[in-house]
Formats: structure tokens, C-alpha cells, sequence
């Protein structure tokens, strides 16, 4: 499976922005690391918010261009649909729910069978998750240390449109979250206008 394989740091110092929310993601970030510092045509401006919103849900191009299509065919703004659909994305949710502590993380969690959907197991990160759908971890996941201590300590869900059960390790998406009620600093605007330009 093609995943994105860069250092985190270097790809928050080069866009500029703290894409894995880390607290020393931008600590040697300056003026000639960063392309958001610099200046950019339109054209380059519109460039680096397309890979900052890749970036934030870990999505290579080529199913980043499938979710552009599909959300330009859609009913509403292009620009929040496509958020929308990258933030109902398993992996992502399974990071924001507190499963784990990257999306990264998430993505090998689902990868390796420890989260399930309606209880059964869903091993796509990029599967579509529907509101009411139950994330959970299976049994012999909840056994693991690290992962049930993960869920707990993240606390409540930090997002309105999360519910958590510390008891049974479950959460569930509740409505599909406005555009701002997603925490992704981008202009999505832009990234619609990038790929209308082709």
C-alpha cells in the first residue's frame, strides 16, 4: 500500500504549518525551509494548500483526485465537501477519536485489524465512515496496554461531532461536521481552484 514516507518535521517546516500537531514540529523552522514564507504566484499558492491538505490526512494524489471529483459533483461548496470527506475517513477518525496518537498510527492500527466498525473488523483506512457507524477496538486489541491507555487518556472527544464510551472503547461519529468544526488550517478554496484550472 502507498503511503506518504517523509520525515513529519521537515514536511511541517516546508509547508509552513504544524500539520501533525506535535509541539516541536516547527521549532527549526525559518524563513528558507518555509515555501508558505516565500513568494508565490497563484498559481504556487494554490499548490502548497493542495499538499497541505494532503498532508494533514496522510492521502497521496491519486485518491486525492478521486475526493476533488467526486465533491465537484456534488450538491454545496466543492471545497467543504471535500474536507467532509477526508475527515469521515476511517483512519482519520480513528486518530481523532483517540485510538491513537498520530494518523499515521491510526492508518497501521486499521491496517493490522485492531479497529472495527459495527462490530466487524474494517482493515481500509480509507473506508467511508457513515454518522451512527461504532468505531471500536476488538477484543484482543483492548488487551493492549498502549491502545486502551491511548483512548482513556485522550479524554472526552475533543470535536461535537464525536461521541466516546470510555467503558466499552467505542466512539461514534454523530453528524457529518461543518466546515468549521473541522481542525485543518487550509484554504480549501484554493485547492478547488487548482484542480478547476486543468
Amino acid at each position: 500500500m502507498a503511503k506518504m514516507m517523509e520525515p513529519r518535521f521537515k514536511l511541517s517546516r516546508r509547508l509552513g504549518v504544524n500539520i501533525y500537531g506535535h509541539p516541536k514540529a516547527l521549532n527549526r523552522a525559518n524563513m528558507k525551509s518555509s515555501i508558505g514564507k516565500k513568494k508565490l504566484s497563484s498559481y504556487g499558492i494554490q499548490l502548497l494548500e493542495k499538499q497541505k491538505l494532503k498532508a494533514y490526512y496522510g492521502v497521496l494524489e491519486k485518491q486525492f483526485r478521486i475526493y476533488v471529483r467526486k465533491a465537484m459533483k456534488s450538491k454545496g461548496k466543492t471545497g467543504e465537501a471535500i474536507l467532509q470527506t477526508l475527515e469521515c475517513r476511517l483512519d482519520n477518525l480513528v486518530y481523532r477519536m483517540g485510538f491513537a496518537v498520530s494518523i499515521r498510527e491510526a492508518r497501521q492500527m486499521v491496517n493490522h485489524g485492531h479497529i472495527m466498525v459495527n462490530g466487524r473488523k474494517v482493515n481500509i483506512p480509507s473506508f467511508s465512515v457513515s454518522t451512527s457507524d461504532i468505531i471500536s477496538l476488538n477484543d484482543k486489541s483492548r488487551k493492549i496496554l498502549k491502545f486502551s491507555e491511548q483512548f482513556i487518556n485522550s479524554g472526552a472527544a475533543p470535536y461535537n461531532y464525536i461521541t466516546k464510551d470510555m467503558e466499552s472503547f467505542e466512539a461514534q461519529l454523530t453528524y457529518i461536521p461543518a466546515r468549521d468544526e473541522i481542525p485543518v488550517i487550509v484554504n480549501e478554496q484554493l485547492v478547488v481552484e487548482f484542480y478547476s484550472r486543468k
